[in-house]
């Protein structure tokens, strides 16, 4: 692992190329993906190396254009509008930004890891089938579901011999063949060329040397002339699903960002992000890419995975990436003209697929079941509803699992040849008395009882329920022992007044106890 710095590296200008081969076919492929021209996708990940880059409280992480966020981008395209989606994006950015100054950076890492890998399958999911129509030079349909049930549609249309469908999914195919092939086989010396870019390049020959008659890359004459800045007539877009977006887009874009920011921190030994600036910095170059009407910006950890791995030393290197992009946008935009559009969908439908990782479901196996239900059920409620509605329910799940261990409180009663044992395990409070009560009440009176305490947690209404259902016991001529094997406290633990009041009654509320 190599540790960042602060100063320029021949390091970084290799690994700002690297970067650059692996964001530019990527850009290109989540616009269109997003439902909007290529050029907004190229954009914003010019303003997530030049911009981004230079604030980042992460040295080492790449910002852009994020496939992550392509789906609910689409969604907000389909019910806003491309200039909706322009101030949408300005403004989570001025969210972000307020959240970063309010030092939230570290509240955003609170996900449960059963509700993030349940998001990344759902988004998965959904660019896989959202991608593979566009694969076959078809259009994508207007939700997950319908998505995934008109794949065999899409297969039918590229089965038919002769159509640009059939053309454009064989470029699709030997998009994904190559790309696997050069992960697996390509020599060491240079492995450190994406596969992606590999992929792209081979597909946009075979289609030139063909003349394959199939949809390729527009992208106009001038970067700028895509560039529609936001107005004040864009405020009368202001509404209620607007808001809802723009908080949605904030807190997905957020979360996605710091998540890729710590995987970061574990790839290198140099020191750690600093979430609260990385989030400003976030919200900068959302602010800008929303006031120019392009895609959200977020940390993607493919492009900053490469920059690792390439020996990126400071953040010169992502930088340098941005300066790139726009390099070759400006010098040679003819060359992204020739990229067949089912070439860069078949890259996102590879994407989509290793999105859904099953191995990260098998870490969550190892942890019980519940995590594998909340798992499940983001994932479902991403695919069947929206984004937010998943990652709710998700957290929903989360929480209530939370308050159960918090509260549960489980009672065993056994029975051996010299008396009955009750086990009280868990948390001990008011709102378990009816159960406990009720098990209590329940005991044969004519055998001796020991009750075995192992409580994390015990408030006065269980202390005093026990208290008097012991003493009316003894009253009743049966022998009762209560065996204090483990309390952690009465309200806290090492608080004084609590233990002096768990020993008072021990001594004289329940004389035969210890």
């Amino acid at each position: 692992m190599r540790a960042p710095r602060q100063g320029f590296s021949s390091q970084d200008l290799l690994s700002s190329v690297v970067v650059f081969l692996v964001a530019l076919p990527l850009c290109l492929g989540i616009a269109i993906a997003s439902g909007v021209p290529p050029a907004m996708g190229l954009i914003s990940g010019i303003i997530g190396g030049l911009v981004v880059g230079l604030l980042a409280g992460s040295p080492l992480q790449v910002s852009g254009p994020a496939a992550g966020l392509a789906v609910l981008v689409y969604e907000i395209v389909q019910t806003h509008g491309v200039k909706g989606l322009g101030l949408i994006v300005f403004l989570a950015g001025l969210l972000q930004i307020g959240a970063g100054l309010l030092k939230m950076g570290q509240w955003f890492r609170a996900m449960s890891p059963a509700v993030i890998y349940g998001m990344l399958a759902g988004i998965g999911v959904l660019i896989f089938g959202s991608q593979f129509h566009v694969m076959v030079d078809d259009a994508p349909r207007e939700n997950g579901i319908r998505n995934l049930l008109a794949i065999p549609e899409a297969l039918m249309k590229s089965m038919g011999p002769g159509t640009a469908h059939q053309t454009a999914a064989l470029l699709g195919i030997v998009t994904i063949a190559t790309l696997m092939a050069w992960n697996a086989f390509a020599p060491k010396r240079v492995r450190w060329v994406p596969g992606a870019l590999v992929a792209v390049v081979l597909a946009a020959i075979v289609s030139a040397v063909t003349g394959a008659n199939i949809r390729f890359v527009e992208l106009p004459d001038s970067l700028f002339a895509s560039v529609s800045p936001l107005s004040t007539g864009h405020l009368g877009l202001l509404t209620g699903p607007v808001l809802i977006s723009v908080f949605t887009l904030a807190f997905v874009a957020s979360a996605e960002t710091l998540l890729s920011a710590s995987a970061v921190d574990r790839m290198q030994d140099g020191p750690r992000t600093n979430y609260d600036r990385e989030l400003v910095a976030q919200g900068v170059g959302n602010s800008i890419a929303g006031f120019l009407g392009a895609l959200p910006i977020t940390g993607v950890i493919v492009r900053s995975a490469a920059n690792v791995n390439a020996g990126a030393r400071s953040r010169y290197s992502a930088i340098m990436h941005g300066g790139w992009l726009l390099l070759f946008v400006i010098a040679f935009p003819g060359l992204l003209r020739m990229v067949p559009t089912s070439s860069l969908a078949a890259v996102l439908v590879y994407t989509g697929y290793r999105l859904v990782d099953p191995a990260s479901l098998r870490r969550l196996a190892a942890y019980g079941t519940m995590p594998v239900v909340i798992y499940f059920v983001t994932l479902i409620m991403i695919v069947s509803t929206d984004l937010l509605t998943g990652i709710v329910a998700g957290f929903v799940l989360s929480a209530v699992q939370v308050l159960y261990r918090l509260t549960r409180f489980d009672i065993r009663v056994q029975q051996d040849e010299t008396a009955l044992h009750v086990h009280l395990d868990g948390t001990g409070t008011f709102m378990r008395l009816p159960k406990l009560l009720s098990t209590l009440e329940s005991l044969p009176a004519n055998l001796p009882v020991q009750v075995h305490v192992h409580l994390r947690y015990l408030d006065d209404a269980v202390m005093e329920t026990l208290a008097s259902w012991q003493k009316q016991r003894r009253m009743q001529g049966s022998e009762v022992e209560v065996q204090w094997d483990r309390v952690i406290g009465l309200y806290r633990e090492g608080h004084k007044a609590d233990e002096g009041r768990l020993r008072k009654f021990v001594q004289h509320e329940a004389p035969a106890a210890h």
